[in-house]
């Protein structure tokens, strides 16, 4: 029963459409939205607006956590509902519109988003649509499958707008820690000293004059889209698990490893599902999206508790964990994303940080952002709360990709930097694995030509170097050759030299 979801009586009256919901922006307004990679978002009242918008000139700024399920942030970009866009998304359509000028991105560190705003660095929030499973007694907000910004944007915003999804279990309550940090400059430490450790309430309190409406919805999350591990994700897995290995027996770490971050995609995935056929054990995540193998390593026994800002599973998986919720809601926990993320927190715990890399250069520089050093992918996400402030900062991809290896991911330099040299302490490809630890730049590119490029750019990476080693300098290179491999890309259809390619 509906009844049952608003548990507040002064929000018994409130109950109106998506419509309705949405023809309460204004043109130019900022919207604050609940959602991270998927999870949790709103799944009504967008997609109402980019109805409208598909009849009246109008657009608004809109911040999420992360991105947004469904097609959400697609028929939001078709229908030029949006001035402007933060602080990340994966949408193809979405991420056309900003490659052509069409929609302005800010591409943020996931920690920073609420700080910006708490700071009043960036405009204030008109309104907020938080995706609840219920509203408690004291018209306060049980969250669903991510926090994000949710509670940040619930306490900014001049109007609230609630979006109870009534495919969201009751038993979700209790998985979720909220908490807000101190304003500057009388801030107090976070105080955060294990993965399972509760410093916050598990509703979003919230202002009750804020509210002016409740949308009702079943639609449930998109589900993540899984691949099984291929030729060269396995290698790659195979090389870090290698590596931890290594470092048992180094007696730098122990079986227990130390907490872990795991990004979005299958490589991640490989890895973390590796795990469970070693011998290591009682392992512990301090992440932000707990996947399917964040699952099967807790079903294994393997992993013992896991901390995130959102759960983004595949269907099966979702299924699964609804399945045997009991079994997991006191081994998760979900938090706002300025405390996931937060510097703080993952320096003094001791993260291990895996993240991919769409690019790295000899010298250990790495680019998660864009395509040829102007096309925005994504975003940066929180791969650089993390790098920073990791106690092993790992980044991962494949060698080469197209036909023919025609593309080579290790390069003279990076046409676009996320993360610095200083922030990055392993490299992995399928070919092998660099340890960047206690190395000078030049020892640095030796170590990378040698295990990470693919044999066919190993001559040719090794030629660049040696080349800009006789011109000097503590970071050799040849400026005039250091973006050549892209330029030869886009003018042949290769990286390779002296090679052609027709289609």
């Amino acid at each position: 029963m509906n009844s049952d979801r608003i548990r507040f009586q002064n929000y018994k009256d409130k109950v109106i459409s998506a419509h309705q919901a949405a023809g309460f922006f204004k043109d130019k307004m900022v919207i604050g939205s609940s959602g991270f990679t998927k999870a949790g978002d709103s799944k009504a009242v967008l997609p109402a607006f980019a109805l409208r918008a598909e009849h009246e000139n109008i657009g608004i700024t809109l911040i999420t956590g992360a991105s947004l399920g469904h097609t959400t942030d697609a028929d939001l970009a078709r229908s030029n509902a949006l001035y402007k866009r933060m602080p990340f998304q994966v949408d193809p359509v979405m991420r056309g519109k900003i490659n052509s000028g069409d929609i302005l991105f800010i591409d943020q560190h996931l920690s920073e988003t609420a700080e910006l705003l708490e700071n009043k660095h960036l405009p204030k929030l008109d309104f907020a649509i938080i995706e609840a499973a219920y509203i408690d007694e004291n018209g306060n907000i049980i969250p669903t499958t991510s926090v994000g910004n949710s509670a940040t944007f619930a306490h900014l915003a001049d109007q609230i707008i609630i979006e109870i999804n009534t495919s969201i279990p009751f038993e979700f309550k209790g998985i979720h820690d909220i908490f807000i940090p101190d304003a500057y400059p009388h801030r107090n430490p976070i105080h955060i000293t294990t993965s399972d450790e509760r410093i916050g309430s598990d509703v979003i309190a919230i202002n009750p004059e804020k509210v002016v409406g409740i949308v009702f919805t079943e639609i449930p999350d998109s589900p993540a889209q899984t691949a099984a591990p291929d030729v060269k994700t396995t290698a790659i897995a195979n090389h870090l698990l290698a590596f931890f290995e290594k470092e048992i027996q180094s007696g730098r770490l122990t079986n227990s490893l130390m907490p872990l971050q795991a990004g979005i995609g299958k490589v991640a995935n490989a890895v973390m599902s590796g795990l469970a056929k070693g011998n290591f054990e009682n392992l512990v995540m301090y992440s932000e999206v707990l996947q399917d193998s964040t699952f099967e390593l807790i079903d294994t026994g393997k992993m013992t508790f896991a901390s995130a800002s959102s759960i983004t599973v595949s269907e099966d998986c979702y299924k699964h964990i609804l399945k045997h919720f009991d079994n997991y809601k006191d081994k998760i926990i979900l938090r706002p994303q300025n405390i996931s993320n937060a510097a703080e927190v993952i320096r003094r715990l001791g993260i291990i940080a895996i993240n991919t890399a769409i690019e790295f250069d000899i010298y250990g520089n790495v680019n998660s952002t864009h395509i040829s050093g102007t096309k925005m992918m994504n975003g940066i996400g929180g791969s650089g709360d993390f790098a920073r402030n990791a106690y092993l900062s790992i980044f991962v991809t494949q060698s080469s990709s197209k036909e023919f290896n025609a593309i080579s991911h290790v390069l003279p330099m990076v046409s676009h930097v996320d993360h610095t040299e200083h922030d990055v302490d392993i490299l992995v490809t399928e070919q092998g694995l660099a340890d960047l630890r206690g190395l000078a730049p030049r020892e640095r590119a030796r170590v990378i030509i040698q295990n990470c490029a693919h044999p066919e750019y190993r001559d040719q990476l090794q030629d660049y170097f040696e080349r800009a080693c006789l011109r000097g300098g503590h970071t050799p290179h040849l400026l005039e050759e250091s973006f050549l491999f892209h330029t030869r890309y886009t003018e042949t259809g290769s990286m390779k030299q002296n090679c052609l390619v027709t289609y």
